[in-house]
This record gives structure tokens, sequence and C-alpha cells, in this order.
């Protein structure tokens, strides 16, 4: 299933996730290669796997009238680190992109994996209580 037409400016998205990714990927790698502790990039990539699909999922039963997958799925999801799945497929099959208060939400999400990787890598788990 296809989203309605191409990604629009799909270099600067590809971008934009590439630098949003930059702070769980070096956090997951430290994480990994120190202390030999690859939970955080295992959940990474399998909850994006997972929202790629139940994006797909999802938006496949929106245009056939089924039954939907309810936000707060998607949300748990994108919180347990699938949110860089989750945008990619937001581009990819247009969906839900344009509801605002599922967006915030999900910025929400993101912005909260953001601060938790900066205080690991650059504040010592001062804010979180995980050090390095």
């Amino acid at each position: 299933m296809q989203g309605n037409g191409a990604i629009r400016q799909p270099r600067a998205k590809l971008l934009v996730l590439a630098l949003l990714c930059l702070l769980p990927v070096s956090g997951s790698l430290q994480m990994g290669l120190g202390f030999d502790f690859w939970l955080p990039a295992a959940l990474y990539l399998l909850a994006s796997l997972a929202c790629v699909w139940l994006y797909r999922h999802d938006k496949r039963r929106a245009s056939e009238q089924g039954q939907r997958t309810p936000e707060k799925v998607l949300h748990g999801v994108e919180l347990i680190g699938g949110w860089p799945g989750a945008l990619l497929a937001q581009q990819l099959y247009r969906h839900k992109t344009r509801k605002l208060s599922y967006q915030l939400v999900f910025w929400l999400i993101v912005l909260l994996h953001q601060v938790f990787w900066i205080d690991y890598l650059f504040l010592a788990g001062r804010w979180f209580g995980v050090s390095t």
C-alpha cells in the first residue's frame, strides 16, 4: 500500500530523520559497546519496524473503513523506541500527519527521547538517573 503520491522534499525529510537519530544511535552504541547492553538498540530497531507496519495497517484499514489501530497503541510503540519508524511511515503513507493532537503527542515523544539521550551522553544521567 502506497501513500497518496510521492514524498514531498524527501532529502530534507531524510536529513531531519538522520539528525534526530544521531543521539539515540550514539547512546545505544555507547551502551552496547561499552556495557554490552544492546536492549536500547534492539528496541529502536524492532519498535520502528513495528511502527511502520502499524501505520501501514492503520492506513489500509482507514481506507477500507475497517477496525483502526488505537492512537494509544501507536503512541505506545513510538514511546518504547519506534518513533523513527513512525516518522518514516508518516511520510511514506501520508498518515497521521495532519491531526494536530496526534502530532503534538508524537513530537513530545521524540523530544523525550532526545532529552533522555542528551542527559545520558552529556550530563552523566543527572535527570534520568542512567549513568555511564
